[in-house]
């Protein structure tokens, strides 16, 4: 049997975004692009853009990637893995980047992902905004610079960020499993 504890609602979920947007815009300017992890990262970073147009005026850059062919444990995948492809319309350039993704756990997907933005081109900087930090689970140096929540969860509990565009509703859990 699994136990499964909401840990934020949908709209506790709204309003980390909006704070944490004033945050991004006081510490990064207004001069940035946001690209998200597909898939959940991808729907975060539109929803954090949308946020900054509306706070800076501005028409901020969005886009996302998928590093399905970038992971380190890519022959663990399987044969065939499923690749949607990357959308950066954008130059990378000496541009101030946010990366955004749902959970930060070991840190394998973040490297992952900046490795394949380095490959699109040179940021001046790529800032790390994740929904729910795992601190106690990382196995590479890597740490968000904008974190909604912070959890210890055990390895045996599995968090979830479930939102409405995939999973038709809006909520964070912990799920234990046994």
């Amino acid at each position: 049997m699994y136990m499964e504890n909401r840990i934020l609602s949908a709209n506790e979920i709204k309003k980390i975004l909006n704070k944490l947007a004033d945050q991004i815009i006081r510490e990064m300017g207004s001069n940035i692009a946001v690209i998200g992890i597909k898939r959940r990262g991808a729907i975060l970073a539109e929803r954090i853009k949308k946020i900054l147009d509306k706070k800076t005026k501005r028409n901020i850059e969005c886009g996302s990637i998928d590093i399905t062919l970038y992971r380190d444990d890519f022959s663990a995948i399987g044969p065939g893995p499923v690749v949607s492809g990357s959308e950066l319309m954008f130059e990378i350039d000496d541009k101030k980047i946010l990366l955004v993704d749902d959970v930060l756990y070991t840190g394998r997907t973040i490297r992952a992902a900046m490795d394949q933005i380095i490959d699109y081109g040179r940021p001046k900087m790529i800032k790390l905004f994740v929904l729910v930090d795992r601190t106690n689970c990382r196995e590479l140096p890597i740490q968000p610079d904008y974190a909604g929540i912070k959890m210890i969860v055990g390895k045996k509990q599995i968090v979830e960020v479930r939102l409405k565009e995939i999973d038709k509703k809006e909520e964070v859990v912990v799920t234990d499993i046994k």
